[in-house]
């Protein structure tokens, strides 16, 4: 039922012919979010495995 408003919601503010167009543009962002979040979750992984003992030293003399 929610999501049946909330598309009703969507056809009045955006009408029905820019549905498609902001799908694909929401689409897209995510699909570029989602290859960030990736490169910098590869980097990490990179640092971690490149240097193990540093990061813990790091954070215990705070």
């Amino acid at each position: 039922m929610e999501m049946i408003v909330i598309l009703a919601i969507a056809v009045l503010l955006f009408g029905a012919n820019k549905l498609p167009d902001l799908a694909r543009s929401s689409g897209q962002a995510m699909g570029e979010f989602k290859k960030g979040r990736q490169e910098i979750e590869e980097e990490i992984r990179e640092a971690a495995a490149g240097d193990p003992g540093s990061d813990e030293q790091d954070t215990e003399t705070v």
